[in-house]
């Protein structure tokens, strides 16, 4: 249960990011949920009904002065009302912003951007919903993987509202239900997979938590633009093992290759041995190469007899036998 749960507290826009620590499980998290600060056009309604005020206050106390030739009470809380009548009527919405309106409790329409009129008393804004996109950090702390490891995610999810109407009617407050959508999906997410997918994969969970968060913010009136994982706290023990599975892994995978070379190799030998044994010219000519590869590498020379040399040495040889 969340702390605005608990106390039954109603935050406006501009605590909405102050709030975001509180509402989950977390108590220390960095957040970036938006609206994060104030802009200073959102002060541009406020600005245009004092103006509105002050023009339609003089204009009243002008066509007074005229009527009467002076200024009396009766006046002053005549252009009094009636400026404040005009503040309630007269309201301008920024571009980014859609105004929904109720009248006497039932859905009127929807007003804005520009210049939008109500009818004082009659009319009631229920919410000014901002389109810009949204950003709304969330996580998960302690949560447990498919083979029971415990986990701290981090993520963010970017969203805009696309049907002011449904997000005003449909759920009480789009803000934090976003979020809580967002926190109670990556929870399952992670529950259904090991801690090395979720590692691992973080695209693939990216996008699961997008489907999963749009299916119920959709009737909200809520469209999911994308989400994506900040960060993965592992505990530290278990990035040890999962660090020496990995090197065990690569070392198998290597080892693997190696074997795999060596095959190739002794079958390129079985093959060459094949060629050598049947044609001798080819195993000469084989071992003359390797001969001339290591004399170039030694830096030597070597000496071949020719034939001519062979010639003499056959013919020495017969005359020593007759001379015996």
């Amino acid at each position: 249960m969340t702390e605005s749960t608990k106390t039954g507290r109603r935050f406006g826009r501009g605590e909405r990011a102050d709030r975001a620590d509180a509402a989950f499980d977390r108590p220390v998290i960095e957040r970036y949920s938006s609206p994060k600060t104030k802009h200073t056009d959102d002060n541009a309604s406020i600005v245009f009904s004092a103006a509105l005020f002050v023009v339609v206050f003089l204009l009243v106390g002008a066509i007074g002065f005229a009527l009467t030739g002076g200024i009396d009470i009766w006046i002053v809380c005549i252009a009094v009302v009636l400026a404040v009548l005009a503040i309630f009527t007269i309201r301008i919405a920024p571009q980014w912003e859609r105004v929904v309106i109720l009248r006497f409790g039932n859905y009127q329409r929807t007003a804005g951007p520009g210049l939008y009129y109500t009818i004082p008393f009659i009319d009631h804004i229920a919410l000014h919903a901002d389109q810009r996109i949204m950003l709304t950090g969330f996580g998960a702390e302690e949560t447990l993987t498919a083979d029971l490891v415990p986990i701290n995610v981090d993520a963010a999810v970017f969203w805009n509202v696309w049907d002011p109407k449904k997000a005003c009617l449909e759920v009480e407050d789009y803000y934090d239900s976003v979020a809580m959508a967002a926190q109670t999906a990556l929870r399952d997410a992670i529950g259904r997979k090991n801690v090395a997918d979720v590692a691992m994969r973080r695209v693939q969970l990216d996008d699961e938590l997008k489907r999963a968060i749009e299916e119920k913010t959709s009737t909200w009136g809520v469209s999911i633009l994308f989400v994506e994982i900040r960060d993965i706290v592992i505990p530290k023990e278990l990035q040890e093992s999962m660090s020496a599975e990995a090197r065990a892994e690569r070392e198998r995978d290597a080892r693997v290759v190696l074997a795999e070379v060596e095959q190739d190799i002794a079958a390129m030998l079985h093959e060459a041995a094949d060629i050598y044994r049947d044609d001798e010219i080819a195993f000469r000519l084989r071992s003359m190469h390797l001969l001339n590869e290591g004399i170039k590498e030694a830096g030597s020379t070597m000496v071949v007899p020719s034939a001519y040399v062979d010639g003499f040495t056959e013919e020495a040889a017969r005359e020593g036998a007759r001379t015996r």
